[in-house]
């Protein structure tokens, strides 16, 4: 399977880095892509550290374990830093994405001078800007697939939008703000030199 993706994402209860990981798996199946997505957590709570991963490859996926070697790691909560060794396993040849407004200086301390690529953005602006309120997943799934190039943006957005149309059904007046957060979020991830 040389084809294969797998990523790991860290965040905290109640972030939504299980769902994006969720949506992430959704959208690469529906681009014919074999998929996992599952998190790991235990007895946890709001607010307490929680990981979820995904797979996706062009071939059928035959392993059945947790993530140990990523190819690429989002970090929804740059608090994690600090408590979470993120980088742990994380490729050289691959990247890692955080939600942060912290300085490339900061960011290359914390990570112990990971060697890979790192990626920020800031998605409590991208967030308010275009929902209003703070929710992070949605602008770093959009921020991971921009990163990785699982699928174009085109296909993701098309995708998107049919995924948000089922999933808000009762709530159909936060897709337009949903959609804007993943268009931003397409902009705004930016390559940490």
């Amino acid at each position: 399977m040389n084809d294969l993706i797998e990523i790991r994402w860290h965040g905290r209860g109640g972030q939504g880095a299980k769902t994006a990981s969720l949506l992430l798996a959704d959208a690469a199946f529906n681009t014919g892509k074999y998929i996992q997505g599952f998190p790991e957590y235990g007895p946890e709570r709001m607010g307490a550290p929680i990981t979820a991963y995904n797979r996706i490859s062009s071939s059928p996926i035959t392993i059945h374990s947790n993530i140990y070697e990523p190819d690429y790691v989002v970090v929804v909560d740059d608090t994690l830093l600090e408590s979470v060794n993120v980088t742990a396993g994380l490729k050289k040849e691959g990247a890692i994405i955080i939600n942060t407004t912290k300085d490339g200086e900061y960011l290359k301390n914390a990570l112990k001078n990971y060697e890979g690529s790192i990626y920020s953005i800031d998605a409590r602006k991208v967030s308010m800007e275009a929902l209003g309120q703070y929710f992070p997943n949605t602008p770093m799934l959009a921020a991971i697939v921009k990163v990785s190039g699982i699928m174009s943006d085109e296909d993701f957005l098309a995708d998107m939008i049919g995924s948000f149309k089922h999933k808000f059904a009762k709530k159909p007046e936060v897709i337009d703000g949903n959609m804007k957060a993943l268009e931003l979020a397409l902009s705004e991830v930016k390559k940490v030199n």
